[in-house]
């Protein structure tokens, strides 16, 4: 179990509004699929909101509508992760891109409310200690959907492989 007492929470200095029904073929569009990981994080967007990989900065937070994620499984989540996306928070996920939320260690939760409750330029504040969004701007209190400790620790070592790197139970990457 884990021990988030005292947890300060998480301070976004700003907030990337998207819609509904994002798909991942936007988070990482399919030429990109078998490029690095550095050339897919450079390539998100890309389709939708030229130049906002050069805009976006390590920490921001995304906040999407109802299905976000949706479409394939490709790593979009791993993407977001790369390019600085210190959380993500949605009316709802895609359940596919949520575990792929969980599998490369992106913060992304649902939080109803949430496309209503923020604008594209916001700070937005998460505490997973508390499982609330805010919204310093207008004060609004939003609360997330808790997710178990298992997937949050997941989540939070980074991802499923380097996780399991951490513990000894895989070889580390040379």
């Amino acid at each position: 179990m884990n021990d988030r007492r005292n947890e300060q929470p998480l301070l976004a200095k700003k907030v990337w509004k998207l819609g509904d029904n994002i798909n991942t073929d936007l988070m990482l569009p399919g030429p990109y699929l078998y490029r690095t990981p550095e050339e897919q994080a450079r390539a998100v967007f890309m389709n939708n909101r030229p130049g906002w990989v050069d805009a976006v900065q390590q920490g921001d937070a995304i906040v999407g509508g109802y299905n976000y994620g949706m479409g394939s499984s490709r790593p979009a989540a791993r993407s977001l992760r790369n390019c600085g996306v210190g959380f993500l928070l949605a009316e709802a996920l895609n359940g596919l891109f949520f575990r792929n939320s969980v599998n490369y260690g992106l913060l992304a939760f649902e939080c109803p409310g949430v496309s209503k409750a923020f604008e594209e330029g916001d700070q937005a504040e998460l505490s997973i200690e508390r499982w609330e969004a805010r919204n310093p701007r207008t004060g609004q209190t939003l609360a997330v959907t808790p997710v178990p400790d298992m997937l949050l620790s997941i989540m939070r070592g980074g991802g499923v492989l380097p996780l399991l790197e951490q513990q000894g139970l895989i070889r580390r990457k040379a």
